[in-house]
């Protein structure tokens, strides 16, 4: 299943069916993803964390899932990066904080001393896209066996004094092609940005996944998965002043 996920990504043909069995746990879903990693051969450069639905958290044991994303996806330093998607498959956008490593070394964490490995925080878009269009559409653990969605990441501007900043209360806003189609603030996101960071940790310290100085995490959507297609054009906007956008284009 990791070979034909991977060679469905790297060949862009669609999947119309999930090739083989769908993972009906997360520990299934990861042991995939961890061969799907090894085979793809490509440096992991950041990790991208979503939600698991409310009513599936019991279920699946947990309330959120990461995917891996890889350093030649992700994207700084450009004003307007294109970013590529499946076209056949599913594309959106996500407005998300992003934060950055220090040395995470192996002492215990908690919601608050998480805090101190981290070296820096920056706003930004995810771009989740996948051949098989039904991806969210069967849980989470398929979601996560394919690289959690993910097809890339742009890097925004910093945001400044972030250690004091109320960043639960940042209002944001995600615009296609100019019309707003969500706005929010992080106070639905579970435990905020910093407890996706928490979780990045544990789980990946679970699958002796070591994480370096300089890796990103994408904390989760805040305002929604936005659906997108080629030739549109993503910008978010925080605290009404940082934007950042992308334009898109099939892959």
């Amino acid at each position: 299943m990791a070979r034909a996920l991977i060679d469905a990504r790297a060949g862009k043909t669609p999947l119309t069916a999930y090739p083989g069995p769908m993972p009906q746990t997360m520990a299934e879903a990861y042991t995939i993803q961890d061969r799907a990693i090894a085979l793809d051969g490509r440096r992991v450069g950041g990790w991208k964390v979503g939600r698991i639905a409310p009513d599936l958290v019991e279920r699946y044991g947990g309330n959120r899932l990461t995917g891996p994303i890889f350093v030649d996806e992700i994207f700084g330093g450009v004003a307007l990066p294109t970013m590529p998607v499946y076209a056949d498959g599913f594309a959106a956008a996500e407005a998300e904080v992003l934060l950055c490593f220090g040395a995470v070394g192996t002492r215990d964490y908690d919601i608050d001393s998480v805090r101190s490995c981290i070296a820096d925080v920056r706003t930004g878009i995810e771009i989740a896209s996948s051949p098989f269009a039904e991806i969210n559409l069967h849980g989470p653990a398929v979601t996560a066996s394919d690289y959690g969605n993910n097809k890339g990441l742009i890097l925004g501007p910093p945001i400044a004094g972030w250690q004091d900043a109320d960043l639960i209360h940042m209002p944001v806003e995600m615009a296609i092609d100019g019309e707003t189609v969500g706005a929010a603030t992080m106070e639905g996101m579970l435990d905020g940005p910093f407890g996706s960071a928490l979780f990045l940790i544990n789980i990946l310290r679970a699958r002796d996944i070591a994480i370096a100085p300089g890796t990103w995490v994408s904390a989760g959507a805040i305002t929604g998965i936005h659906e997108i297609r080629p030739g549109q054009r993503a910008e978010a906007l925080f605290d009404g002043k940082i934007r950042v956008g992308c334009s898109i284009k099939s892959y």
